[in-house]
């Protein structure tokens, strides 16, 4: 049974920085585009980064220069490097594994706040 289990989400002011993992407990974790997403209140799901297999990645526009999302296969883990917080970047961040438009897996989410 495919797991992703997401933590390193809390409470941190703005400016400050946090780092997300996600561990994946999936076959052939190096095949399958990694991504984080976001939710927050009121809100509807909305993607933050992506990692391909080939290691390109994506972004939204929101967090371009102050988020970086990394993959280490050895380990089946995919992080997201967060500086700059904002107030705004407030929301639950979901781990996501996709492939082939066939697999498409979800972690259950880490709170993350940000608040002076």
């Amino acid at each position: 049974q495919v797991q992703l289990v997401e933590s390193g989400g809390g409470l941190v002011q703005p400016g400050g920085s946090l780092r997300l993992s996600c561990a994946a407990s999936i076959s052939i974790f190096s095949i399958y585009t990694m991504g984080w997403y976001r939710q927050a209140p009121g809100k509807q799901r909305e993607l933050v980064a992506s990692i391909r297999s080939d290691t390109r990645t994506n972004y939204a526009d929101s967090v371009k220069g102050r988020f970086t999302i990394s993959r280490d296969n050895a380990k089946n883990t995919v992080y997201l490097q967060m500086n700059s917080l904002k107030p705004e970047d407030t929301a639950v961040y979901y781990c996501n594994a996709r492939w082939d438009n066939t697999y498409n897996y979800w972690g259950q989410g880490t709170q993350v706040t940000v608040s002076s």
